[in-house]
């Protein structure tokens, strides 16, 4: 489940509907209700939020994502989007990472999923983060 508060128009997520699961895209918000709609390769459809599920950050949800990879001398694995950066200590290891964005460095923030990192990324670079080229 992810906290109605840590979700944003725009961020990707996975949507349990009849004991299926969808990946889609954040469409809109009713605070209200605390609902969400969620466009996934179906349609649009609205979730509680005890339906939705966060995507896990690895390297397979960056390259979804449109992010270069470079492997360092010392082993640890730069990823880049456009002038955004994210290292971590190698390819298979997210659990502590570096990020940044010309000035705004972040040591070991706590971003654990695909939305949370959308969320850092907006916060620092005033986009969103997509699947687009850069």
């Amino acid at each position: 489940m992810i906290k109605f508060n840590d979700i944003k128009i725009g961020d990707f997520v996975i949507a349990e509907y009849e004991g299926k699961l969808w990946e889609g895209e954040v469409v809109l918000l009713n605070s209200d209700e605390k609902q969400v709609c969620v466009e996934t390769e179906v349609q649009e459809f609205w979730f509680e939020t005890e339906k939705l599920h966060p995507i896990p950050l690895n390297e397979a949800a960056l390259f979804n994502l449109n992010f270069t990879k470079h492997i360092n001398d010392d082993g640890s694995v730069k990823y880049s989007k456009g002038s955004f950066r994210l290292v971590t200590p190698n390819a298979e290891d997210f659990s502590h990472f570096e990020m940044w964005y010309r000035e705004d460095f972040r040591h070991n923030p706590d971003v654990h999923f695909v939305h949370q990192l959308q969320n850092q990324y907006l916060d620092m670079t005033k986009v969103h983060l997509t699947r687009e080229l850069v």
